[in-house]
């Protein structure tokens, strides 16, 4: 069954929500696709009539069993592409996220199965998100958040929660990406700040 370019952006987002709530209602759906309270009651009976969310009016929801597949499927894709434009092409990761929002709307499974296997099978991409492989399954690290690290710790940077444009351009100043050695040299109480040395700073 094909889907709407629509339809595959809902069900993405139900699941991002849902990694972070469990169980998503309307208008935290809403603020994410940036839409009115009505389209996304709209979109969310289609799905239901479809069999991909678990629905019902003015209640908390979540996706089916298939609309999870369907959601780990364009996962999968957004972030092997991400993956390639960036080792591949040389992109900035800040420059990738747009770009694989619409190269994931390609329904190829071929193509993504080889492209799979060209990137050698990543399991994490370049901001450090699991990639689903083939049977939905994704690897999972242990992970510490930076400002709970105690002083005199050395951590190696495996993954950047705020996606934002501006968040990676500030990181990819201060030389700081997937893989780089950090040591906490101090914390602040004022604001829960961090000073850290960056291993091997060109």
């Amino acid at each position: 069954m094909n889907f709407s370019t629509s339809e595959e952006n809902y069900i993405k987002s139900i699941y991002h929500l849902q990694v972070l709530h469990e169980r998503v209602n309307a208008t935290m759906l809403a603020v994410m696709v940036n839409t009115k309270a009505a389209s996304v009651t709209d979109m969310l009976k289609k799905l239901h009539k479809k069999k991909l969310v678990e629905y019902e009016p003015y209640k908390s929801f979540v996706l089916t069993d298939a609309g999870s597949k369907i959601a780990l499927g364009i996962v999968r894709k957004h972030r092997l592409w991400e993956y390639f434009l960036v080792n591949k092409l040389g992109f900035n990761w800040d420059e990738v996220h747009e770009i694989a929002e619409e190269l994931e709307h390609i329904n190829s499974l071929e193509l993504i199965s080889r492209l799979d296997k060209f990137l050698d099978y990543p399991s994490f991409d370049p901001h450090g998100d699991p990639i689903p492989n083939s049977k939905g399954k994704m690897t999972s690290l242990k992970r510490s958040n930076l400002t709970e690290l105690p002083i005199k710790t050395t951590a190696v940077v495996s993954f950047i929660k705020d996606q934002s444009i501006t968040m990676l351009d500030l990181l990819k100043h201060y030389h700081i990406s997937i893989g780089t050695k950090i040591k906490v040299n101090k914390h602040f109480d004022f604001d829960g700040s961090v000073e850290i040395k960056i291993d091997k700073l060109p």
